[in-house]
């Protein structure tokens, strides 16, 4: 079984994000399922929500406390909760930035981790420029598919697609496809550790 947890704040996406990767998961025929965690619901209050799949039936449905992969849609709660809580070293750790990890003040937490599994990608820029809005969901989604190689972008743009009609659905997809690329091309440039 694999399982995601998915930091951000109320009005990024955040449980979008967890039911679109499991719809993603769930079109390549594996178990699925996608939950939120709210404490008080609004904007901009911390929200995390949970993926997990499995090639086998999941029986499980507590939230997630040892992730294989976190997927931080805004950076500034890196140093506000305790996104990293039982992460392993060899987990996935896409955060939503242009900056680097030094530069967010995390070079000591990926001292430990393995080359290539600590990405960053700045989906909001992203969104901006494909959705004109600041929803980062669907392009960190199409990054957490070049990191992980867990699900394809194929299945990534096509729940996307089936949950946005129209043009926004377009956009959505465009949007995971360029921080797709994005990832790929910082994956690539740091030997395809994976």
């Amino acid at each position: 079984m694999f399982q995601t947890r998915i930091h951000g704040r109320g009005g990024q996406g955040v449980v979008t994000a967890a039911e679109l990767l499991a719809a993603a998961a769930f079109a390549e025929g594996r178990h699925a399922q996608a939950f939120p965690s709210f404490g008080s619901e609004r904007t901009g209050a911390p929200v995390v929500a949970y993926c997990r799949f499995s090639d086998r039936p999941i029986r499980s449905r507590e939230p997630i406390v040892l992730p294989d992969a976190l997927i931080i849609q805004d950076a500034t709660l890196l140093h506000q909760v305790d996104v990293f809580a039982g992460l392993p070293t060899e987990g996935y750790v896409l955060v939503n930035t242009a900056r680097s990890f030094t530069e967010l003040g995390l070079a000591e937490f990926t001292a430990d981790h393995r080359e290539g599994r600590l990405l960053t990608v700045p989906a909001t820029d992203i969104a901006r420029r494909c959705l004109g809005k600041p929803v980062p969901n669907a392009a960190l989604l199409g990054g957490f598919a070049a990191m992980t190689d867990l699900v394809s972008l194929d299945s990534v743009v096509d729940a996307i697609r089936q949950r946005f009609a129209g043009g926004l659905g377009a956009r959505n997809a465009e949007a995971a496809r360029e921080a797709y690329r994005v990832v790929e091309a910082e994956r690539v440039f740091l030997g395809g550790a994976r």
